[in-house]
């Protein structure tokens, strides 16, 4: 019995070994998908089975490659689904290994290298749209791109080191080429620089750098206005800038406008305090200048000889009035004045003949002598006889008045 046993299991071995699948326990498919009776060889034109049952779908190239191409042995699922498992990397993982994200299934041509491009950081505009890529991208063969950087000196460095005009590494410009070139344009021509650092406005916008930057080395130059300005400084003779000892920081006085005009002045103080009315005409400079600015005096009547020549109530010049204005008027305004009379002469702005009267010319009758004066407009002859007939050595005379009645009182 147990020899029986032994007949009938050798006898169903064979058997058994035949029927298990060649293409491994993955695949489950009914062999008539792709199999017919009359032999194992596979009729493309009569295969059911349906590729993208297993998550890979053909199109393209694959749909007409063999099944050996990507199959290399009967075991269906030893064959991976990454592009580089089946094609040769030509660019030597410079790229990646993922080919789809350049190359289509359709062919190995790239018709999206700008697209490509940009989803890296880098737009192609300007020069940069029409260069070719082993101008960027240099390597021992045209199919390796290695990674670059996104930055201008990544491929400009050389341009930048050796530009002499200017200098750029001397001046100590920032690699950063777009800062002063215009990646949209064809070449390095630029109107674009960043000059922020000294602004080019009014009387400094000037196209010619060399104006300014005279010795070919642009990072030799202060942005100190007397670095530039210190002929101007030194040969302004209306003021002679020296001469006053300005300070020749120009922008305490000038803005930038063409001309060095308008300028201000807030120093004045320091050479003659600008008060009251002068303060109102601290912006008319020619009012008291008279476009020279080195030889204006600091007296009152250096600048007021005609006010106090031809000022007629009183007339000051006959009178012999002092001509330092400030003993009498302040600088609001010529009246009222404050002429001390009462102090020095006769009291007429307090005791009994404050309020008694209207202008100069009621005591002075004389306009060209104001030591002529006369009680008499005020003290009729009838009266002051009537009031003085006690009095010896009276005498209807106004300095006789003065002398009896100084300060006015009884």
């Amino acid at each position: 019995m147990q020899r029986l046993s032994s007949i009938i299991f050798l006898l169903f071995l064979p058997w058994a070994a035949i029927s298990q699948s060649p293409h491994g326990d993955g695949l489950t498919i009914d062999c008539a998908k792709c199999h017919h009776t009359g032999a194992w060889t596979i009729d493309r034109k009569s295969i059911s089975f349906m590729h993208e049952e297993t998550g890979f779908t053909l199109t393209g190239a694959h749909e007409n490659a063999g099944c050996a191409d990507c199959h290399v042995t009967l075991v269906f699922d030893e064959a991976q689904s990454e592009c580089a498992s089946c094609h040769t990397d030509m660019h030597n993982m410079s790229v990646g290994n993922d080919c789809a994200r350049c190359h289509t299934t359709g062919n190995w041509l790239v018709d999206n290298i700008p697209e490509l491009h940009e989803m890296n950081g880098f737009q192609f505009i300007g020069v940069h749209s029409i260069v070719s890529c082993e101008e960027c991208h240099s390597s021992e063969t045209n199919l390796r791109f290695d990674p670059i950087g996104n930055e201008c000196e990544n491929c400009h460095l050389d341009d930048y080191q050796n530009t002499r005009n200017p200098n750029h590494v001397e001046a100590g410009y920032s690699t950063d080429c777009m800062s002063c070139h215009d990646p949209i344009s064809y070449g390095w021509d630029t109107e674009v620089i960043d000059h922020t650092f000294f602004p080019l406005t009014l009387g400094h916008d000037i196209a010619d750098c060399y104006q300014c930057h005279t010795k070919g080395n642009f990072s030799a130059i202060s942005t100190y206005c007397f670095a530039c300005h210190q002929k101007n400084y030194e040969q302004t003779v209306n003021p002679s800038h020296r001469d006053a000892s300005i300070p020749n920081d120009c922008v305490s006085c000038h803005t930038t406008d063409p001309g060095w005009h308008p300028a201000t002045f807030d120093i004045h103080n320091n050479y003659y305090q600008l008060n009251g009315a002068h303060a109102a005409i601290a912006t008319g400079c020619a009012t008291c200048h008279n476009d020279n600015y080195s030889n204006t005096p600091n007296t009152c009547v250096g600048c007021h000889q005609n006010d106090y020549d031809n000022t007629s109530n009183p007339k000051h010049v006959s009178v012999n009035f002092p001509t330092d204005c400030e003993q009498c008027h302040t600088e609001d305004a010529w009246s009222p004045a404050s002429f001390n009379h009462d102090g020095q002469f006769f009291p007429i702005y307090s005791g009994k003949h404050k309020g008694k009267w209207d202008t100069c010319t009621d005591c002075h009758t004389s306009p060209d002598n104001y030591a002529v004066f006369s009680c008499f407009a005020c003290h009729p002859k009838n009266k002051m006889d009537d009031k003085h007939k006690e009095y010896q050595g009276y005498a209807y005379d106004s300095n006789t008045c003065l002398q009896c009645h100084p300060d006015g009182s009884k």
